[in-house]
């Protein structure tokens, strides 16, 4: 195994075990690693530290796996890591309500690069990593064993596989193509999911746990409901009793799947309309207008994908809940998110403080939300907590 030597004084966040070492920590390579191989990774002084995948052409040069050198990183060790995590969810999917939800989360559950989403009988993975794209047919095989999917299918389409010097994935890795509608439940909630053409792996199970808390509030409420894709919050809110709800989101497919849920849940369909349109040009035309609502839920797609467009992203999130709170009847709420990994929560309610400012309102944080257990936050990757949001009461 070839040897790869950190700078003198970049050992720190190793020994923290912080999974990430970045290419300008590295002081020399011992060898000509491929893309993909696991190296140990030692100090200035030839100490061992902690095995890792190589990767030259990605800025985070080495994605640490294990600190101990009598552990072997082998098959045994990637199937061990998957089973753990599979295991970790039982409880999520054995009440009966969900059989939807993410399986594996990357640098959370120690196989950096590896997303793995459940949605009923079928699975879709997201691969990252030149060295998870290595393993991917022993995490295959691990993934049968435990799960007997009736398919496995690959959304490696994000754009960070390029950072790795990869190209982006569309395919089946097991079984046939998945149905062009799988069905799931989520809280009791149905829904239709397109794997192979919905965004992201088909789902974001990530807002499960949120969207039971703002329906808690929608009975009785005229709801508006944001970047709804296809229908999370929606559906929900029409559950617990709202007297309408409005959805908007620019995709036609998301609309389109958002009716066919309602349909498939059987709720008053004129109870709610869907508008598609860009989301900030939407909220003007309401402005324009003079209509209002009892609750508005903004859930936009990330803003800032690093820390250098935090600024920009900030001042995007400000104008989006600036008109949000402009929109909102006296004593209304604001479920508000932002899935940007580099927008802390600190600097989240700094954003809206200054929204408030801006729309002459006055704001009370009343409850903070965050990722469900299924996307742990590891206590040595903080960078993996990306989701969170706040509900506002604005007057």
């Amino acid at each position: 195994m070839i040897d790869v030597i950190l700078k003198k004084g970049k050992e720190k966040a190793v020994h923290q075990r912080h999974p990430w070492v970045f290419s300008g920590a590295i002081d020399r390579v011992k060898g000509k690693p491929a893309n993909g191989d696991i190296v140990r990774l030692v100090n200035a002084g030839g100490d061992f530290m902690a095995y890792g995948f190589y990767n030259d052409q990605s800025r985070v040069a080495l994605r640490l796996l294990e600190w101990d050198e009598n552990k072997a990183v082998d098959e045994t060790w990637f199937r061990t890591r998957v089973a753990e995590a599979v295991d970790g969810r039982k409880n999520i999917l054995s009440t009966g309500e969900t059989n939807t939800c993410r399986l594996i989360f990357s640098e959370a559950d120690y196989l950096p690069g590896l997303i793995v989403d459940r949605y009923a009988d079928h699975l879709a993975v997201q691969v990252l990593t030149s060295g998870m794209e290595r393993m991917m047919p022993v995490v295959i095989d691990e993934l049968r064993k435990l799960l007997n999917p009736k398919s496995i299918f690959d959304k490696s389409d994000a754009s960070s596989r390029q950072h790795e010097g990869m190209d982006t994935e569309n395919v089946v890795l097991f079984g046939d193509n998945p149905p062009e509608s799988v069905e799931v439940t989520e809280n009791g909630v149905r829904y239709n999911i397109n794997i192979a053409e919905g965004q992201k792996s088909g789902f974001y199970c990530d807002q499960r746990d949120n969207r039971r808390i703002v329906a808690a509030h929608a009975k009785g409420k005229k709801v508006l409901d944001c970047f709804s894709y296809t229908g999370g919050f929606t559906l929900n809110a029409l559950y617990n009793g709202a007297t309408s709800v409005t959805s908007v989101d620019s995709s036609a497919l998301a609309i389109e799947t958002l009716k066919e849920n309602i349909k498939l849940n059987k709720l008053d369909a004129s109870k709610h309309r869907a508008i598609q349109s860009d989301v900030n040009k939407q909220l003007r035309a309401f402005k324009e207008t003079g209509e209002t609502f009892d609750i508005i839920v903004l859930d936009p797609p990330k803003y800032a994908p690093s820390r250098s467009a935090l600024d920009r992203a900030s001042r995007a999130y400000k104008d989006l809940n600036r008109i949000g709170m402009l929109l909102l009847n006296k004593g209304g709420l604001l479920a508000t998110f932002s899935c940007s990994g580099a927008m802390d929560l600190e600097t989240f309610k700094q954003v809206l403080a200054w929204a408030a400012l801006d729309a002459s309102k006055q704001v009370q944080f009343i409850g903070q939300f965050c990722q469900p257990e299924d996307h742990p936050v590891r206590s040595s990757f903080p960078e993996g907590e990306y989701l969170k949001g706040l509900l506002c009461r604005v007057f």
